[in-house]
Order: C-alpha cells, then sequence, then structure tokens
C-alpha cells in the first residue's frame, strides 16, 4: 500500500485528524509542521522538530514520549545556549501550558526537538514518517512528519551535523 493510500485510510479511521495543511489535532493540542531534517548517508541519529505545540486547553498538558518505525528508540532533548556554548540533554517531558504554544525549531538557541537513535535508514528530503506523541492529558497521536531542508538561512546548522 502507497504512502498516501495509507494516511488517507488513517485519516479515514481517525487515527490523525488534521487541521491544516500540515497540522495535527490532539485533542486541545494542535501539532503545527512536524519535520525532520535530512540526515547524511550512515549517521544513525535524525532530530524531529516542530512549528510549534499549540494547547489551547484551559488545563496543562505535557509530551512524555515519542515513538517511530524508522528509528530505534526517541528521546525529547532540550537544547539550552551557556555563553557560547550549546548544550543537548535528554529530559523527561515538555510542558504545554494552557492557552499557549511552545516551539520545538531548528535552529533556535534554547528549546526542545525529539531525538532519533539508531535510524534504520537515512532521512532524505521529501521523505514522510509516522511519529506516535503521547501526552499526559490528550493521550497518544500520530503525526505525519516531512523531512525538508530548513529554508531559513545561516540559522540552521547544515543537514547530518546535528551533533551531542
Amino acid at each position: 500500500m502507497n504512502r498516501r493510500l495509507m494516511v488517507l485510510g488513517l485519516l479515514g479511521f481517525g487515527l490523525i485528524a488534521p487541521v491544516g495543511a500540515h497540522d495535527f489535532k490532539a485533542g486541545e493540542l494542535r501539532v503545527d509542521h512536524p519535520y525532520a531534517t535530512p540526515t547524511a548517508p550512515g549517521l544513525k541519529t535524525g532530530a524531529v522538530y516542530f512549528r510549534t505545540i499549540k494547547n489551547r486547553g484551559a488545563q496543562n498538558d505535557r509530551l512524555l514520549s515519542a515513538s517511530t518505525p524508522v528509528a530505534a528508540r526517541v528521546e525529547i532533548h532540550r537544547m539550552q545556549t551557556d555563553g557560547d556554548v550549546m548544550r543537548m540533554r535528554a529530559v523527561d517531558t515538555v510542558d504545554l501550558p494552557a492557552k499557549s504554544e511552545v516551539k520545538l525549531r531548528h535552529g533556535a538557541q534554547d528549546g526542545h526537538h525529539l531525538m532519533l537513535w539508531d535510524l534504520k535508514a537515512p532521512l532524505k528530503d521529501g521523505d514522510r514518517f509516522p511519529v506516535k506523541l503521547r501526552f499526559e492529558r490528550a493521550g497518544v497521536h500520530e503525526v505525519m512528519v516531512w523531512v525538508q531542508t530548513p529554508r531559513r538561512s545561516g540559522a540552521a546548522s547544515p543537514a547530518g551535523e546535528h551533533k551531542h
């Protein structure tokens, strides 16, 4: 079954719910533009980002974990700039305060992303793959991630240079 038919089938069963062209609804949460950057051949790590995760609800929520068939495991990572040094470390959750939005963007100096470990194949520009997100209140929801080269010049490191 090709990917387009699979996505249409998932839409029909309500497993993923698009809000816009590349948005997904998860209860009171809206996951805006899930994307990954291409990886160099042989590189076994990658990352998934989101333009934003918006919590339109009256109660706080949290991203607890994620999984995908393209990698052996997924960790939530926090990037933090400390002077001239950018540090990245695994964290347990991402807080999603009520009536707010959280950015998980590529090239951000401070923020979060999903780290993909032991990729089964390189991520290539134009590919798509599913990621299941587990939220404390909203439950488990699957989103489709687009692999794309970042468009902003100067803000992102070249593909394949996501290092820890």
